[in-house]
């Protein structure tokens, strides 16, 4: 069986109004904006309106990336909405989007691999259009995290933000679109990155709520190695998968967590600051949504060209990591 050539035809993004500054977050917790930037490379976040959920982020971010690709909501045959802060724990978050764009003939699910979500999510799009299952598959990453932040640990607090970026997918000529997957989870570094209570292991309740263990907990130093590792690990393999070398690389869009985890990627892949996308300063991590919303503005900047090879890298929760190769 010859598998369909697939690439992205439309992307887009979208993220709350209110921006929350190291300023303001001096004002809350112990903490200074020179400590936050020199340690992350964060100078400021958004946060999502008290009304605004996260299928909300994701329908903003899906009509633009529809618009993009020339399509309407008829034209969308399956959605699939990456995310680890849904709007409910059922309905999907993806449902929940299908309904508003009104795209009555597609299927919807949502996928959680935390900030590899996005790159899972795409990994299984290209396997339904690549097969001939689907045509035109609406991936969205999106994220209301302020809800999930624990706003009195300083450690957590100044990394999160709410936002969401979406692509579309679907045939492309020859040559043209993804290259190449890696992904992987090792379940043992569970604890390292979690949200403990609310699920069905630890429930929450009125007793467990004072331990606020229904807000993230990260391991930092232990997160911060692992990531440092497994992005170049996970590039390199995609890079050699798709039959290409680190100098063949014209733009990297890695997860956008911390500078330094960026900065040790960029030096593994010996690429120069104009060849990587960094929008980390203005949003902060945003999970699921950070690489789509990276390279959604890169396509706006005009930084992306046809012909281009792009790779995206991302890690998470889980543990999980995941690369993607594509020509643009």
């Amino acid at each position: 069986m010859q598998l369909i050539p697939v690439g992205i035809l439309g992307t887009g993004k979208y993220v709350p109004e209110k921006i929350l500054t190291n300023a303001e977050l001096e004002k809350m917790i112990d903490t200074n904006d020179e400590w936050i930037v020199s340690r992350t490379g964060i100078r400021e976040r958004r946060i999502a309106a008290p009304e605004q959920a996260t299928s909300d982020l994701a329908y903003e971010a899906s009509l633009k990336a529809m618009e993009m690709a020339g399509l309407t909501a008829a034209d969308i045959d399956l959605i699939i909405v990456a995310t680890l802060s849904p709007d409910h724990v059922f309905p999907s978050t993806a449902c929940l989007v299908q309904a508003r764009l009104g795209a009555t003939k597609a299927a919807a699910f949502d996928l959680e691999a935390a900030c590899s979500g996005f790159v899972y999510a795409l990994s299984s799009a290209y396997g339904y259009i690549a097969t001939g299952q689907y045509k035109h598959v609406l991936v969205v990453g999106a994220e209301t995290l302020s809800r999930i932040t624990d706003y009195t640990d300083r450690n957590t607090c100044i990394l999160f933000g709410d936002g969401a970026g979406a692509a579309v997918l679907g045939p492309v000529e020859q040559g043209k679109g993804i290259k190449s997957f890696v992904m992987g989870a090792d379940g043992n570094g569970g604890k390292l990155l979690q949200v403990a209570n609310g699920g069905t292991r630890d429930p929450l309740t009125l007793e467990n709520i004072n331990d606020r263990k229904q807000f993230i907990y990260q391991n930092g130093k232990e997160v911060f190695k692992f990531a440092v590792r497994i992005m170049g690990n996970a590039a390199e393999e995609a890079i050699a998968k798709a039959g290409l070398s680190k100098a063949d690389i014209d733009l990297f869009i890695p997860h956008q967590a911390n500078i330094r985890i960026i900065e040790a990627a960029m030096e593994r892949l010996e690429l120069s600051k104009d060849k990587v996308m960094i929008n980390l300063d203005r949003y902060g991590n945003t999970s699921a949504a950070t690489i789509p919303i990276a390279l959604a503005e890169a396509v706006e900047q005009g930084r992306v060209k046809s012909g281009d090879q792009i790779v995206l890298v991302g890690f998470g929760g889980g543990l999980t990591w995941a690369a993607c190769v594509l020509t643009w």
